[in-house]
């Protein structure tokens, strides 16, 4: 059983413990939480504690996490728009709106599930509900995606993303007129301390660098490319709100009037990797999705 310790800070002074620990993982609902307080899993100071415990600053949280639930990724037959495959990799074009995996809750719909029908073979490093998947992009998020077929292709691939040798390009609306034509953020991302299920630019964050270059202006938005040299959760959308530009959209870090869109505007467009057996670099374009394009034009008619 996994161990997990917090100490609560002045900000959360009297907040209820269910409600602190269920914006410290995506993972962890509410519900969840209050089951593990009364099975006695959560622990304040040593002790157990009820599930309306108010916190004071310095107290020392203890939850004991249970082993998670044996879940079974049933392969589903779906429409997949692969751009490659041979015995060892895969690459597909994931639309906005689908998970790429499957979660406690969210077992069924994902890309994971129709991978699974499509081919037989998916490595399984990342275990049962994350076969295959090397890296990921977010639900609202469209573009490529490079899948592992067995486990060495799956350590190569790993290996090419720690040393940044693979090439990741997105194309991203964002709220605001740049004015410069290029640009470079350097900025280290880790969780949000007032929101656990959003990341932030902390000073003690993971090393984090995004490359953007702007395509297009428009009245009040401009069209760009970003080029990732690290992979953290939510980097793109995260850096470009730091610099004051965020993503269209985007309902978790952009304003509220936006463009009317379901998420982000936000292609993984461009996907380039050696491949594991071969040597060889493989690279892969794919179009924006048809409601990106009708933005584009929309702003440009706007103009």
């Amino acid at each position: 059983m996994e161990k997990w310790e917090y100490t609560v800070n002045q900000e959360e002074k009297l907040e209820r413990i269910d409600k602190i620990l269920s914006t410290q993982s995506e993972d962890w609902s509410r519900t969840q939480v209050q089951q593990w307080i009364k099975d006695g899993l959560v622990l304040v100071n040593g002790k157990k504690i009820k599930t309306n415990y108010k916190c004071q600053p310095e107290d020392q949280i203890e939850v004991s996490i249970p082993e998670p639930e044996i879940l079974d990724c049933l392969p589903e037959k779906m429409d997949l728009d692969i751009y490659y495959e041979d015995h060892d990799v895969l690459v597909v074009n994931k639309p906005s709106g689908m998970v790429v995996h499957p979660a406690p809750g969210h077992l069924t719909g994902t890309l994971v599930n129709g991978l699974m029908y499509h081919c037989k073979d998916l490595s399984g490093i990342n275990g049962v509900l994350r076969p295959g998947i090397v890296h990921r992009i977010d639900k609202d998020t469209s573009g490529l995606l490079m899948v592992a077929k067995n486990d060495m292709a799956h350590e190569k691939l790993v290996n090419q993303l720690v040393e940044k040798t693979v090439t990741r390009k997105y194309r991203a609306i964002v709220h605001g007129v740049i004015p410069h034509d290029y640009g470079t953020i350097d900025a280290p991302l880790g969780r949000d301390p007032k929101d656990r299920q959003s990341m932030t630019v902390v000073e003690n964050g993971k090393h984090a660098v995004t490359h953007f270059q702007v395509l297009e202006r428009f009245n009040d938005f401009s069209y760009v490319e970003c080029q990732l040299e690290t992979g953290r959760t939510h980097q793109i959308r995260v850096h470009m709100k730091y610099i004051g530009y965020p993503l269209a959209g985007d309902p978790k870090y952009g304003p509220r009037k936006t463009l009317n869109i379901n998420g982000q505007a936000l292609h993984a467009g461009i996907l380039g990797f050696t491949h594991p057996r071969t040597g060889e670099y493989l690279e892969f374009e794919a179009p924006l999705p048809a409601e990106f394009d009708e933005l584009l034009e929309m702003l440009r008619n706007n103009r």
